[in-house]
């Protein structure tokens, strides 16, 4: 039974019962959304739901593994049924692939010695889940009038900015699975945005900034809340916003 969601956004976001994703689903609900909260653990979903729901928010826990496609099926079933239609996509679900650690210690990811399993375990979740989950959204979000879809990247996916001898990345160890998969999903973004552009669907990558989060083990001086800030202006773009760009929270970011 579809429920009537009256003039209310229906926004889902992934990986959303901790960090960034918590924090976008939290800023969405502020503004008057409908959030569908993704989270592997459906436990800690429908706490995470629930104490936004406590705060006044219309949030509801949806468990969506972005690696499972059964999990991602199910809750395409289940957002068509309750509400017929998906508006907004935030594709945050995201790891590193080396647990939680400091960046600058992530020695597992150096190319010459990475683990190949390590590699596709990273791009199983931040490309390959998040192809899985557009694609099966995608007939919902078409039955939006404006349709909103981010995907949740990094400055680290920037080949201009990683390149630069002289630029902030290169305190960092080289990476051969995060960092390629975050350009992997810029690239991505721009094929979407490009067959989407037809029917008003506004694709977007944005980079949310270095934010404290398990994922670095909370080295980051960002706040979740400030990362999220720009996931969600590009969630609420206007009809004459922009699609296939790349957007960190002082504009356009180089590819």
């Amino acid at each position: 039974m579809i429920e009537n969601s009256g003039s209310r956004t229906v926004a889902m976001v992934t990986g959303a019962n901790k960090g960034i994703g918590r924090a976008v689903a939290e800023a969405l609900a502020d503004r008057g959304m409908t959030v569908l909260l993704g989270a592997r653990d459906r436990r800690r979903g429908e706490e995470a739901a629930s104490a936004l729901r406590a705060a006044g928010g219309d949030v509801h826990a949806v468990r969506l593994d972005v690696t499972d496609t059964a999990t991602v099926q199910d809750a395409a079933t289940w957002v068509e049924e309750r509400y017929g239609r998906l508006d907004v996509l935030v594709n945050n679900a995201g790891i590193t692939g080396s647990g939680q650690v400091a960046p600058q210690d992530a020695v597992d990811q150096i190319p010459s010695s990475v683990d190949l399993e390590l590699v596709r375990a990273v791009f199983a979740t931040n490309v390959f889940g998040v192809i899985a989950v557009t694609n099966a959204m995608l007939p919902l979000l078409r039955r939006s009038p404006a349709a909103r879809v981010v995907n949740v990247s990094s400055h680290a996916g920037s080949l201009t900015l990683t390149s630069d001898p002289d630029g902030p990345f290169t305190a960092l160890l080289p990476s051969a699975a995060y960092t390629p998969s975050k350009a992997a999903l810029n690239a991505l973004t721009v094929q979407y945005a490009n067959e989407l552009r037809k029917d008003g669907v506004l694709v977007n990558a944005v980079a949310p900034g270095f934010v404290d989060t398990d994922s670095n083990d909370h080295t980051g001086h960002l706040t979740p809340a400030e990362g999220a800030a720009v996931v969600v202006r590009l969630a609420t773009l206007g009809a004459d916003g922009p699609t296939a760009g790349f957007f960190g929270e002082d504009g356009p970011l180089p590819w």
